[in-house]
């Protein structure tokens, strides 16, 4: 897949309906810097996004995805995705350099699971806040990690993003049997455990959107700040250690129900010999390497997510 390389996740778009009130939380309460705002956009990045962006909040009516994006290594790229998404009769969408704040040209595509994926190369560069430490502050969010993805299908959807696109699987967790049935998959372009989760569920929907800080301590940091400021209900999943992953997590949500995990600790996954790690959907150290079960809003409630050419919201349905 060199003539599409996929560089890694790059940013998400969600749709919020107050602005004002999602700003706080994520400016003030997450510590996400505003790179660019307007009457209906508002622009973020973390300490160490050297780009103009890695989350973007629109204003809509409905609370949902917009769009996840994934950042290529040439324009060359795009033109051959394009090819790709119209040989297989799926919507697509050309934007135009700026039509999105702060980037070059992009295509959106409806995968065939029905999310809004855009692609794209370039985009403005900004300060870097790296070593800016007396302005970091809230989570000391580092950059963005990885989107979940709950699918209808998931073996469609695994074929589609190992085969056509050439992501690669770290983890994979399935019921066990007589045959294995697979019921989730972490893929990765970058070099970690993942940058897209798939998950077999209802759906079409968008699950969360996860975060790198430093290290475990900035989650537990994070978690007094949010209480701190009247936020205490918004901590949704306490921190805690997954069993997939290896990472240390806590997930929080913003006034619209967006989910954020804060994700730290995950390992190294380019070796060319690596080989993905099975987990038994039976195992109770899976989800939580603890042993503690996830809380019932974080095991059934997620975003739907938006058609990329008309802007409905896609009918949600159960899994194949």
């Amino acid at each position: 897949m060199s003539d599409i390389n996929i560089i890694r996740l790059h940013h998400a778009a969600l749709n919020v309906t107050d602005l004002e009130k999602a700003r706080h939380f994520y400016e003030d309460g997450l510590g996400l810097i505003v790179t660019e705002s307007d009457g209906r956009h508002l622009y973020l990045r973390g300490i160490d996004d050297a780009n103009h962006h890695s989350l973007m909040l629109i204003k809509a009516g409905q609370p949902s995805l917009n769009h996840i994006a994934y950042r290529v290594s040439s324009e060359e790229a795009l033109d051959r995705l394009g090819q790709i998404f119209l040989s297989e009769n799926l919507p697509i969408r050309w934007l135009d350099k700026d039509e999105e704040c702060g980037q070059g040209r992009a295509l959106r595509v409806q995968d065939p699971q029905g999310f809004p994926v855009e692609f794209f190369c370039g985009m403005e560069k900004t300060e870097l806040m790296m070593q800016k430490f007396h302005l970091h502050r809230g989570a000391k969010i580092k950059r963005i990690d990885h989107a979940n993805c709950l699918v209808r299908d998931i073996n469609q959807a695994y074929d589609w993003y190992i085969d056509k696109l050439g992501f690669m699987c770290s983890e994979y967790t399935v019921y066990s049997g007589e045959k294995d049935v697979l019921w989730a998959a972490w893929l990765h372009r970058k070099p970690t455990v993942h940058d897209l989760a798939l998950i077999r569920e209802v759906g079409p929907r968008y699950h969360h959107t996860g975060f790198w800080v430093d290290d475990a301590k900035t989650i537990l940091d994070a978690c007094d700040h949010l209480a701190g400021m009247g936020y205490y209900l918004n901590i949704e999943r306490p921190p805690g250690r997954h069993g997939t992953s290896n990472a240390f997590f806590v997930y929080v949500r913003d006034p619209d129900g967006h989910r954020t995990e804060l994700f730290t600790g995950d390992y190294f996954t380019n070796d060319p010999d690596w080989e993905p790690i099975r987990w038994s959907l039976e195992d109770p150290q899976r989800a939580t390497f603890w042993g503690a079960l996830p809380p019932k809003s974080w095991r059934e409630e997620a975003m739907p997510v938006q058609h990329i050419l008309t802007g409905e919201l896609l009918k949600i349905e159960p899994p194949v």
